[in-house]
């Protein structure tokens, strides 16, 4: 195998798990040649953490860029790597002991400019399962589960040919991905070019996480391929509302009715991961329709507060 690989990899606050990921990178069976961090200001020991752990390897590289969101981070890291290969992921990630190998192997075979691997939650306790089942794209047989910068390699001038990441909080990935794979004459993926990472730990978490990420999509102008189909799910419901209230109590069943075809749907999706006999838990399945709504809210939330916050509007479209 041949053509040298830099890891790029955006941190911030990440000193519960920085050493994990740097531990999971020493394990690789095909060792990357360049992994560059790109601290994006953290306020905790993150940077210590690294500089000790990494002190007698001159592989491992350290930039600290101030105040970087991770599009920044990332571009910053690229610009700095020293070869024409770049691998990506995350912090808070752990990678698989040959996930580095699986990437370089499936561009050796087929030549493509971009190759996505794959990602899979970590499952500890039955409140992330549920969350895996309700937010996490499923995993089909011989598939990725979706295209996802925390686990993928390109070429260096894909990069350049699309104009890098946008400065952004969130979505800056999904931009980026659309932008390359215009870019590139050949995509791939990488089934078996495997991370993984933590979900989050509860319902107010979860809240916060998608209200953020709710808010990012609306300023990126990216309703249609989230918010709109939200939409759609409850204006399904408003005939059987006004039936309900002026015509028969009877009803309003169909709210717990779609709410529960909704579950069933999400939970048959995972099917291939968790099995058939495991989903017909009904703590499970109430859990999930729980996340779900909290997602819901969190997606509604975050579209008022975009199109309220001109400010943030205005700063957002400004990078």
């Amino acid at each position: 195998m041949t053509k040298q690989v830099s890891l790029v990899i955006p941190v911030f606050n990440e000193s519960e798990t920085i050493l994990s990921l740097i531990q999971s990178i020493r394990e690789q069976s095909l060792q990357p040649d360049e992994v560059i961090f790109v601290d994006g200001g953290s306020t905790d020991q993150t940077v210590l953490l690294i500089r000790s752990e990494t002190k007698n390897d001159s592989r491992f590289k350290l930039i600290e860029a101030g105040r970087a969101m991770p599009g920044k981070g990332r571009n910053i890291g690229t610009a700095a790597a020293g070869h024409d290969w770049i691998a990506y992921t995350d912090a808070g990630i752990t990678l698989d002991p040959h996930w580095m190998m699986q990437l370089v192997k499936a561009r050796e075979e087929t030549g493509a400019d971009i190759i996505y691997g794959n990602f899979s939650p970590q499952v500890n306790s039955l409140f992330e399962k549920a969350a895996a089942i309700a937010y996490v794209p499923a995993l089909q047989p011989g598939q990725i589960r979706t295209k996802s910068i925390a686990s993928c390699l390109l070429r260096k001038s894909i990069w350049e040919k699309a104009g890098g990441f946008p400065d952004w909080r969130a979505t800056e990935d999904l931009v980026f991905i659309e932008r390359a794979d215009k870019a590139a004459a050949k995509i791939t993926t990488a089934v078996a070019a495997m991370v993984s990472w933590k979900l989050r730990p509860g319902l107010v978490s979860t809240f916060k996480k998608f209200t953020l990420y709710s808010a990012y999509n609306v300023w990126a102008g990216r309703q249609a391929f989230w918010h709109y189909g939200i939409a759609r799910q409850y204006l399904l419901l408003i005939p059987f509302i006004l039936l309900g209230i002026f015509h028969c109590w009877l009803w309003l069943l169909a709210i717990p009715a779609w709410l529960g075809a909704r579950t069933a749907k999400r939970a048959w999706m995972h099917r291939y991961e968790f099995g058939t006999r495991g989903l017909s838990n009904p703590v499970l399945l109430f859990l999930v329709a729980l996340i779900t709504l909290t997602i819901d809210l969190a997606t509604y939330t975050g579209w008022v507060k975009a199109l309220l916050n001109k400010q943030g509007y205005r700063s957002f479209s400004s990078h």
